[in-house]
């Protein structure tokens, strides 16, 4: 897993700074709202509206946009969005997970796959990849607002369904099988910890390493795909070397 929290971490990093934070909030935004559409606009009632909301404010969204987006869920004539996923495999046999949300299923379909043609990949059937990915929760949270012991705050988090705690400078993630994200999700918010980012992400269980130029094709496949307005998040199983971490996150 630690392969993965490294390449998260980056993204997390970049994405503070981002050239691409309208596309991040136009994400956030269509999660909220369709979240509110579908379990209604009462935050302790709908849980997958109360986890967009921690990551908009984790995104520093401002509380109109949220609101806003809250309230277009909210309304009876509000597009009709349907969550769907893409499995296949890159060039060199690089694992990749698509994960769209989309009011317009042909469309999509098209669009990914003309994506996985382009860089000499091929789209997979659903269900294909999973002996590969692990679906867990993965929730980034500032350091500085854990007011306990670190090891007492990961002795706090064991019986919640803590599997695996790991500590950057500034930020410390935490995974959690599946079925213990609302457990976790509840346990963190007791605690007071700022939470960044809870999400379900799909962890691999082994990566594939290739050489720089091969590694950076399966990349530009990478933002092929988020720069597509339907994709919501893309997971792969590239490890990610210091080479190439250096190029994603330059000094």
């Amino acid at each position: 897993m630690a392969g993965h929290s490294k390449w998260a971490n980056i993204k997390h990093r970049k994405g503070a700074q981002d050239a691409k934070r309208s596309k991040i909030f136009t994400r956030i935004i269509k999660e909220l709202t369709i979240a509110t559409k579908e379990g209604g606009e009462e935050i302790e009632g709908n849980p997958r509206l109360k986890t967009a909301i921690q990551n908009a404010k984790g995104a520093n969204m401002p509380k109109d946009t949220i609101q806003r987006a809250i309230e277009k869920g909210g309304r009876s004539n509000t597009i009709n969005y349907t969550d769907v996923s893409f499995e296949g495999y890159g060039s060199n046999g690089v694992a990749i997970f698509v994960e769209c949300t989309t009011d317009n299923n042909n469309r999509t379909v098209a669009n990914i796959r003309a994506i996985f043609n382009k860089y000499g990949g091929t789209l997979g059937t659903n269900g294909s990849l999973e002996f590969i990915f692990e679906r867990k929760g993965v929730f980034i949270v500032t350091k500085d607002s854990i007011s306990l012991d670190i090891e007492e705050f990961e002795m706090e988090l064991i019986d919640c369904g803590l599997e695996e705690l790991q500590k950057e400078k500034t930020i410390v993630f935490i995974y959690t099988d599946f079925a213990n994200f609302s457990n976790m999700q509840k346990k963190l918010e007791e605690l007071n910890v700022t939470i960044e980012s809870a999400k379900l992400e799909r962890i691999p269980n082994n990566t594939k390493k290739l050489n720089l130029e091969s590694a950076k094709s399966i990349l530009k496949m990478i933002d092929a795909f988020d720069d597509d307005e339907d994709v919501q998040n893309i997971f792969h199983n590239l490890e990610m070397t210091d080479e190439l971490m250096s190029i994603l996150n330059p000094k």
